[in-house]
């Protein structure tokens, strides 16, 4: 089990909204999960995340995963890096 009083892992979350449904996602893990409401999908969201990252740990892997995906560590805590500006752009 994902022992989240050992550590702290904090991520980035996107929600978007198709057709009568909210979807998060977790970029960096490409994690993704789905919810009726915003409310809804945030919570599903981090159910998806925590079950991901129970599995990681259960198979050895979790500190590889969460390196791999850019989400560095200091002390207990593992950070998702910022973006350094976010943009919308268009080609034509």
């Amino acid at each position: 089990m994902f022992d989240s009083m050992a550590r702290r892992v904090v991520f980035r979350a996107e929600f978007f909204r198709e057709d009568d449904l909210y979807v998060g996602l977790v970029p960096e893990l490409d994690v993704s999960s789905f919810g009726e409401s915003l409310k809804a999908a945030k919570v599903s969201l981090k159910e998806a995340v925590e079950a991901f990252l129970e599995e990681c740990e259960a198979m050895g892997t979790l500190e590889e995963v969460l390196q791999e995906a850019g989400i560095s560590q200091e002390g207990d805590l593992w950070s998702a890096r910022g973006p350094l500006a976010t943009e919308l752009l268009s080609v034509s």
